[in-house]
Order: C-alpha cells, then sequence, then structure tokens
C-alpha cells in the first residue's frame, strides 16, 4: 500500500466512515455501476456541466474500496472530500475564502494577512497548523491527540478567527473579502465535506501546496511536511485545554 494512504487514512479516523464525496470528471451509467460496487450506495450525485466536476456523495464504503478511492485521490483522476465526525473530531479546519466577486482565485492582501495573523495566534497556543492552498485562500488544519467536542472546537475555532482578523483594524484592509469556515460545522457537519490533502486544484489543476513562512513547497516537499505533521504536530490533551481557556473558549461554549 501506498504510504501516503496510510497517512490519508490516519488522518480522517475520526470522520464519519464508510462516508465519503467524490469530485472527478467521469460521468455515465458504466462508471457509475463500477463505483457503487460492493454494496457502495449513492447518497446524491451532482453533474454540473458548466463547471469541471461532478460530485458523488457515497455511504457504506467498505475499507478496501476506501484504500482503492484513496488511491484515485493519490493518482490524480478525482478528489476525495470526508466528512467531520458528528460529536467530536481530532482534526478540525479553519476554511479562509476570497470573498471577492470576481476574480476570486487571486491571494488578495487581506487573505495573506489573514492566513498571516491566524498562523501567528495558533504558533501563540503551542499550535504548528498545517496550512494549504486551497484556491480561493487555504485551509488550516490542526490535529489534536484526543478527540474533543465539536462545541468546544467551534467555540475556538471562532475566537482565533476573531483574534486574527483584530490585526485589520487601523491598517486599511477590508475584513469583509475574507470570509471563515469553521469545519466541523456544527449545524450541518453530515452535509458539507472538506477536500483531504494532496489534491489538485479543480481549475487550474495545480496541486494544492503546503503554505509556510517561507512560501508555497513544491509538491514532494508538500508530502513531507504533512508526514512530518501527522508524526509531530498533535497536539495534547493538555495544551489543547491551554489553549481554549487563554482565549476563553472554556467560559462559553458555543451551543448547536
Amino acid at each position: 500500500m501506498d504510504p501516503r494512504v496510510k497517512l490519508l487514512k490516519e488522518f480522517s479516523q475520526a470522520f464519519i466512515p464508510g462516508t465519503v464525496k467524490v469530485e472527478t470528471e467521469q460521468f455515465g451509467f458504466p462508471f457509475l455501476e463500477e463505483l457503487l460496487s460492493d454494496g457502495v450506495e449513492l447518497e446524491y450525485g451532482e453533474l454540473t456541466p458548466s463547471r469541471l466536476l461532478h460530485k458523488y456523495k457515497l455511504v457504506n464504503v467498505p475499507e478496501h474500496r476506501m484504500n482503492e478511492l484513496l488511491g484515485a485521490h493519490l493518482g490524480k483522476t478525482c478528489n476525495l472530500c470526508r466528512y467531520f465526525g458528528a460529536e467530536a473530531n481530532d482534526a478540525f479546519c479553519f476554511n479562509l475564502d476570497n470573498n471577492r466577486k470576481t476574480d476570486n482565485t487571486r491571494v488578495i492582501p487581506e487573505m495573506e494577512l489573514a492566513v498571516r495573523m491566524l498562523r501567528d495566534c495558533l504558533r501563540n497556543l503551542e499550535f504548528e497548523p498545517l496550512i494549504v492552498a486551497s484556491g480561493r485562500g487555504y485551509h488550516v488544519w490542526c490535529r489534536l491527540e484526543q478527540a474533543a467536542d465539536n462545541n468546544l472546537l467551534h467555540g475556538f475555532m471562532l475566537r482565533a478567527a476573531v483574534q486574527a482578523l483584530m490585526a485589520f483594524q487601523g491598517k486599511g484592509y477590508d475584513h469583509n473579502l475574507i470570509k471563515f469556515s469553521f469545519y466541523p460545522d456544527l449545524r450541518v457537519h453530515d452535509l458539507v465535506s472538506l477536500r483531504l490533502f494532496g489534491s489538485d486544484h479543480a481549475r487550474n489543476k495545480a496541486f494544492s501546496r503546503v503554505f509556510t513562512p517561507e512560501g508555497l513547497l513544491s509538491e514532494a516537499a508538500s508530502w513531507n511536511y504533512f508526514e512530518d505533521f501527522m508524526e509531530n504536530k498533535k497536539v495534547s490533551a493538555t495544551k489543547f485545554a491551554a489553549a481554549c481557556e487563554a482565549l476563553g473558549a472554556l467560559e462559553t461554549p458555543a451551543q448547536n
């Protein structure tokens, strides 16, 4: 088995088991017949003729089929998106998107400032995030040694994002040009998914590279960084509790 498959499986261990969204250019009945073998069921399919990818949410995916899909993800014939656990997760993600109506794939100054301030905020709390260029912005991932309640995760992410955006004050930047989304999403955790690491961007086919203070890494260096992130950058329960206390996330946890 490709060692990268093992890394992605470990990364996905708290996500809803056997459930995945496949984004691919492939479609048609022969493709669906192959996709829906071995008991795999289609919850919904979205054919998008005006866009580059079609989307299929699959459930009851057995392990060997998930391995095959992960291999296809690595082979860049599809993108895999996973759904966060309903109650608790050991991974969470800030999704920063360029909120401009046009030219929303360009990295604007507001995005540069927001992701830098969020990274600084997390590092000050002894987190070392995995920051991945997403096409419209960045996915900022964190990992925990133990799964934490989704309400606590949401409260933590909300306060960290607010702290990052406070840097906009008095600098002439428009915070409205940045859209923050939080995963897991408490309201629709089973409806929204997020792309796994290792994908190509749907439009420009460029690899979604890791972003560091020194800039974007190459594809090979990004995978090396991801492996190190998985092995060495998990945050202990003690450090996460201290970070939540520092941000005030323990005082008034978010509610569904």
